[in-house]
């Protein structure tokens, strides 16, 4: 009995294996998705949108659309921050600041719509010590001053937008920087890594 036993054993495990081995796995093919939500597609290189804009934006945003010039003045004020050994929250704040006072336009003297003698991306005024005005209208320049300015702020990193630039720049209309943050932040993160 132990010997009927064990080859009838052997017998049912062989076809078991055999079955096994000729019929080989199962295969699993997989559907094809139906799932109707849009894949994410992260750049590795932009810059984390949580360093550009730290506290979310404030108030309602405003966007122009940017002529040639005006990109590049914007990709002059990143290479600036860059050089100046700042992140890119400095670029954002950067931007925006120069959004509000020039829509990133080297302005030179505007006549009678000048406020004071206030030039270049930034508005800033000879008569204030920002440079001359060939200084003040090199868009390299006039980044590194008021990089300068915002490196005196204590905590500039961890301030809003508008509380940064409005201590460097002591507009009459502190609150308008925040405006700007989205597209400010949108430009580094494209050109920040290009």
């Amino acid at each position: 009995m132990n010997t009927i036993f064990r080859k009838s054993m052997l017998s049912v495990a062989g076809l078991a294996f055999a079955g096994g081995v000729f019929a080989g796995p199962t295969a699993h093919v997989a559907a094809p998705s139906t799932d109707p939500r849009p894949v994410a597609v992260v750049q590795a290189d932009k810059p984390d949108t949580s360093k550009l804009i730290p506290h979310g934006t404030q108030g309602e945003q405003s966007h122009i659309d940017l002529n040639d010039e005006q990109t590049a003045n914007a990709k002059a004020i990143i290479a600036a921050t860059k050089k100046a050994g700042l992140p890119e929250r400095a670029a954002v704040i950067s931007i925006a600041t120069s959004l509000q006072e020039s829509k990133l336009e080297n302005l030179g003297h505007l006549g009678d719509m000048n406020d004071h003698d206030s030039l270049g991306l930034f508005q800033q005024r000879p008569s204030s010590g920002w440079g001359t005005p060939e200084q003040i209208t090199d868009p390299e320049y006039s980044t590194t001053a008021f990089l300068k300015g915002l490196r005196q702020v204590d905590g500039w990193q961890d301030m809003p937008l508008t509380e940064a630039a409005q201590t460097v720049q002591v507009s009459a209309y502190p609150d308008a920087y925040a405006q700007w943050e989205q597209q400010a932040a949108d430009l580094v993160g494209r050109y920040w890594n290009s």
